[in-house]
This record gives structure tokens, sequence and C-alpha cells, in this order.
């Protein structure tokens, strides 16, 4: 029971970032705000490797693979979203993010020599993709301000988020899951912070941000950065690999259902079908694994205590 509140507390956590961005860029800079973010989690993630004294790279080669897991899974994703939600909804943003999985069968198709692209997975490429032309029409609607670019940032950025998750899976497969969280988080921070410092100019007085966008802040680096990885972790240890990335498909619908409802963004046709369309090409695309996840947890015995 307790792994399954921490998993819809996850899906909550990580649903709702995309508002949270959304406020914070009302009176920051994509890179300000990312570089916020980054700092508060990196020294986080710092005192809790320290604390655990878990190694964090084995050998010297380590550290430059998981600096590159810092630029393409933090750094360089986030700004990319950041600086989309200035247009963008925060709910438009977080059904974009939902093709990570997408990308993540194409990356691994040509990379991993064990993850090939199967027919099945190909029809559900193809039917996410279609939701994704739904969503770029939406920007054609003069009802709405969704420039294109500004979608294809999030795209972007969900294309990052695979190419990480492969690069792991194929280079840091030595290392623990929480020293990989940790470590490329810090390297995120390392890389963001000098960026910031040189493109952004005038930097922003922090003493004159509103409270609501300081706690947006602050929420995005401890809370929906740092404390979602650990919850994320332990779900992991407990569950496994197929069941705990589930936590991706309830995701989207939580970013659209905040959006909606705490961020009075516009709930239309373009978004469900769009939003509909790819959450069933993940789902199809990825059958065959949510079909083992089921089949694992009528083979599990949960304890009392749990």
């Amino acid at each position: 029971m307790l792994n399954l509140t921490l998993f819809g507390l996850l899906g909550l956590i990580w649903g709702s970032s995309f508002l949270l961005i959304k406020i914070g860029v009302r009176e920051l800079d994509a890179f300000s705000l990312v570089a916020g973010r980054m700092s508060i989690a990196a020294l986080a993630f710092g005192i809790l490797l320290l604390l655990s004294r878990q190694v964090v790279a084995r050998k010297a080669s380590d550290l430059l693979k998981l600096a590159i897991v810092g630029l393409l899974n933090s750094a360089l994703p986030f700004v990319l979203i950041a600086w989309s939600e200035q247009w963008l909804d925060s709910s438009l943003a977080g059904v974009l993010n939902a093709t990570t999985p997408l990308f993540s069968l194409i990356i691994a198709h040509f990379a991993l020599a064990d993850d090939r692209i199967t027919a099945s997975k190909l029809f559900g490429l193809i039917i996410g993709f279609f939701g994704v032309i739904v969503l770029a029409l939406r920007s054609a609607d003069p009802r709405h301000d969704n420039p294109l670019l500004a979608q294809l940032a999030v795209l972007g950025a969900g294309f990052c988020y695979a190419s990480a998750a492969v690069f792991v899976r194929r280079y840091l497969r030595g290392s623990t899951p929480i020293a990989v969280a940790g470590s490329s988080s810090i390297f995120g921070a390392l890389l963001i912070v000098p960026i910031t410092l040189l493109v952004v100019n005038p930097l922003p007085n922090l003493s004159a941000l509103s409270a609501q966008v300081a706690l947006a802040v602050i929420m995005l680096g401890l809370i929906n950065t740092f404390l979602a990885y650990l919850i994320y972790y332990r779900i992991l240890a407990a569950w496994g690999a197929s069941r705990a990335t589930m936590v991706t498909y309830i995701v989207p619908p939580i970013s659209v259902f905040v959006g909606v409802v705490f961020g009075n963004e516009r709930l239309d046709l373009f978004l469900l079908i769009g939003a509909a369309l790819i959450l069933s090409g993940i789902l199809f695309a990825n059958r065959a694994q949510i079909q083992a996840a089921f089949s694992a947890q009528r083979n599990i015995n949960v304890p009392a205590g749990d």
C-alpha cells in the first residue's frame, strides 16, 4: 500500500512540475529559473551523497559520462521546457513531454543491440506522433497563442530525456541509480550556473521575487527534482523497472488536470485528442512491458506492513 501511495505521489509531483515552471517564468528567464532549481537540487543531492558515502565514479571517464547525463537529463531539457512555457500552457507542455518514451524506442533501436523496434512498437510510434501533429495544429488555431517553435522545444526536451536514459543504459550500467541521479544533478548545476552568469544580463533581483515565484523555484529543486528521484528509486527497488516506469503514463493527465484546475488553462479538443493519441501510442508501443509488469504483480505477495 505504501508503494502504491508513493507511486501516486510521484505522478502528482512530476505532473505539477509544468505548472510550477509556468509560475516561475512569470518573473524569471528560463536560465535563471533552471539555475535556481538545479542549485537547490544539487545541494540536497550533494549532502545525501556525502552522508551515504556513495561511490559516484569508479574511474575518471565516468565523470565525463555523468556530466553528459547532467546535460541531457537536467540542464538542457529543463531550459527548453522553461523557455517554451513563456508561450505554452503548462498542460500542453506536459502532454508534449510525454513523447519521451517514444523517442526512447527510436534511439534505443539504433544504440542498443537488445532493444529493437518491433511491429507493435512501430505502430505505437505512428499513433503517438499523430498525436503530436494534432497538438501542432493547435498552434494554427487563432484562439491559441502556442508558437510551433515552443512546441518543438518541448519535444527537444523529450528527446534529451530519452537520449540520457539510453546513454545510462549503455555506458553507466555499473553505477547505482541514486549516484547517477545525484551526480548528474550536480553536474547539471555546474553547467547551467556559469552559462546563466554569461548570458543573462542583468541578473534577476532575487529579493524582488514574489513569494509565489520563490516558492515555485524551491519546490522545483527540493521536491520535484530531489524528493521525486528518491521516491522513484524507492519504487524502482520495490517494484522493478517495468512497473516503476509506468508512472510516465499518469504524468500527462495529471499535468492537464493541474494546469486546467489550478492554472486556469483552457481544455479543448486539440489537447484531449492529442493527449489521447500520444498516451495510446505509448501504451501500444510498450504493450509487452506492461503485460510483463501486470504478470509480475499477480505473482507478488505484498507484505502486510508495506
